[in-house]
């Protein structure tokens, strides 16, 4: 693996999305996404968002995200990496830490077992984490949502939480990026966290 591997990871409608676009066409890299980005990704993806599924397990939610990952980086990560280019996702392997982890409540260290199995051990160089109050999050999402931003708002304060976490324990790879503002306002804060990480880094 030769090329590099960018993450944003965040909550919904912390423009994240937006923000990896952004990046990836000013850096001239290709930008991909979780999950969903595959033809099983999307299958996946499906059942995981849809409202009328409120009878899915929190395993079995876990264990679909993580499909979704492995097939992910089978298809598009890794033949990126292994060929040179970096590379920049909506999301990666924290979102389930946060999400099926910090909010589900399911134990962090099965979860990061199972994630080195499906990834083979990939782990971004860097993540950018767009952070922003739940209520400016709830307020973007509008009356429109999935059944994991309908998961409630303990729910999503407790991943908000898991992510400031795991960008405090580990400050080598994270970058926190206020995301509150305008796209361009966040787009110049990301700009100079990523510039700087590269400078550290080369």
């Amino acid at each position: 693996m030769t090329g590099r591997l960018i993450a944003f990871e965040g909550a919904d409608a912390s423009g994240k999305s937006t923000q990896a676009r952004r990046l990836a066409e000013k850096l001239g890299v290709e930008c991909t996404f979780q999950f969903g980005a595959t033809a099983i990704g999307s299958a996946i993806r499906s059942i995981l968002l849809d409202p009328t599924h409120d009878e899915l397990d929190d395993r079995a939610e876990a264990l679909l995200v993580i499909a979704d990952k492995a097939q992910h980086v089978a298809e598009v990560v890794a033949p990126a990496l292994g060929s040179g280019r970096t590379i920049i996702t909506d999301r990666f392997t924290a979102s389930t830490s946060a999400y099926q982890g910090y909010g589900r409540g399911l134990d962090l260290a099965v979860l990061d077992e199972m994630m080195r199995f499906a990834t083979h051990g990939l782990t971004p160089d860097l993540t950018v984490l767009l952070d922003v109050e739940l209520s400016v999050s709830r307020r973007r999402l509008g009356t429109q949502i999935d059944r994991i931003e309908g998961a409630g708002a303990q729910f999503h304060m407790r991943v908000r939480d898991g992510y400031l976490k795991m960008a405090a324990a580990e400050p080598d790879s994270w970058v926190v990026v206020d995301a509150g503002g305008t796209i361009d306002e966040v787009g110049q804060r990301v700009d100079a966290a990523v510039a700087d990480w590269l400078s550290s880094a080369s």
